[in-house]
């Protein structure tokens, strides 16, 4: 059997180092905001080259924080895609504020070209979504963004390692938001997330926001020990144990990347069939392939996903229902989306987990290729 994604091989590879790393963790003493909080922190932002970071609970608290540490409410609109996993939009409503979508282009990201028609005077923020792990056009975002005063926060969920032209994803905007989910491309073994900023004032902000709005740190840079609330926060906080095994797998993250891409390139190569069409990298982006996504031009998804099952491969759908449609957000300020509604009826995704073997690999092609 085949699964559309599986973590067995790579924790078989990593257990000694993993267990290690937990035991420590658990001996020191320390459950939340200890070193080795302190020193994943500190390497993720050397290894995407930010400033300024936090860790929170969830991909979804980052952009939740962030849109918060914006002060962003119930007077505001924020822009982002209907083509995107349900956190992205859960974030800008339960931050108060309203949604409001934009369509998306052949390559399943934002369509530029599109986003100033929905720009509004209530319009605080754009939520670019660096989705299946390639970078949105984000020079046209930025001009845009910086000609009406619009903050810019982007969505990394999907991207950890993710370049426009030669510059991490996640310092573009205000802020990025990353996921730690264990199917992402640096994923724990549980949940995780982390906000990058190279503003030092949001980047305090984002502080207390995840511990309930303290204060966690005074003149000296210790924990002030003070159980005192500036403004109203949350808890998101990020484990000692899972920032253990995150600082494990991190130091393995370009071997990861380089596998997903050699993945993607050995399906690039090997499939012939031409009702099948393969995503596109942009000649500026490093596309890090935490999906790779194809549609079929003739035949209807639900046939090729009982085709594969009946030849014992289990493929993904990211995604089946556009945000737009769902009954959560139908108050959500939309037009209809051309695009994105054909695409979500159609897509389809072959792994790319960097430990599936490429015995596995071709057989997923040699059944795709004959795929009528």
């Amino acid at each position: 059997m085949i699964k559309s994604w599986d973590y067995q091989n790579e924790y078989k590879f990593l257990k000694k180092k993993i267990l290690t790393a937990i035991d420590k963790s658990l001996r020191s003493g320390n459950l939340f905001f200890g070193n080795e909080l302190k020193k994943f922190e500190k390497n993720f932002l050397k290894i995407n080259k930010s400033r300024y970071g936090v860790a929170v609970a969830s991909g979804s608290d980052a952009l939740y924080l962030s849109l918060k540490s914006l002060n962003i409410n119930h007077n505001d609109e924020v822009i982002t895609v209907a083509n995107t996993a349900i956190p992205t939009v859960s974030a800008i409503v339960n931050s108060g504020a309203k949604v409001k979508f934009v369509d998306v282009n052949d390559n399943y990201l934002i369509d530029v070209n599109k986003l100033e028609k929905v720009i509004t005077k209530k319009t605080k923020a754009i939520i670019p979504v660096h989705l299946y792990g390639q970078s949105c056009d984000m020079d046209k975002i930025l001009r845009i963004a910086k000609k009406y005063n619009i903050k810019i926060i982007e969505d990394c969920a999907q991207a950890q390692g993710a370049k426009y032209k030669r510059k991490n994803v996640g310092n573009f905007g205000i802020t990025g938001c990353f996921s730690f989910y264990p199917t992402k491309v640096l994923g724990a073994y549980g949940d995780g997330g982390f906000i990058t900023t190279n503003n030092r004032k949001i980047f305090m902000k984002l502080r207390r926001l995840r511990l309930y709005g303290m204060e966690q740190i005074d003149k000296s840079n210790k924990w002030n020990g003070k159980y005192y609330a500036n403004e109203n926060g949350t808890n998101s906080r990020l484990s000692e144990v899972q920032s253990a095994i995150l600082n494990v797998k991190l130091k393995y993250i370009n071997k990861f990347i380089n596998r997903r891409r050699e993945i993607a390139k050995m399906y690039n190569n090997g499939i012939k069939n031409l009702n099948i069409i393969k995503p596109t990298e942009n000649n500026e982006n490093l596309h890090v392939y935490h999906l790779y996504v194809v549609t079929h031009k003739k035949k209807n998804r639900e046939l090729v996903l009982k085709f594969m099952k009946k030849n014992n491969i289990f493929l993904g759908v990211q995604y089946p229902y556009p945000l737009h449609k769902m009954s959560a957000y139908k108050n959500s300020k939309y037009k209809k989306l051309q695009k994105t509604e054909k695409l979500s009826s159609k897509v389809f995704s072959l792994p790319t987990y960097p430990d599936i073997e490429d015995s596995k690999v071709n057989k997923i092609i040699k059944i795709i290729n004959n795929l009528n």
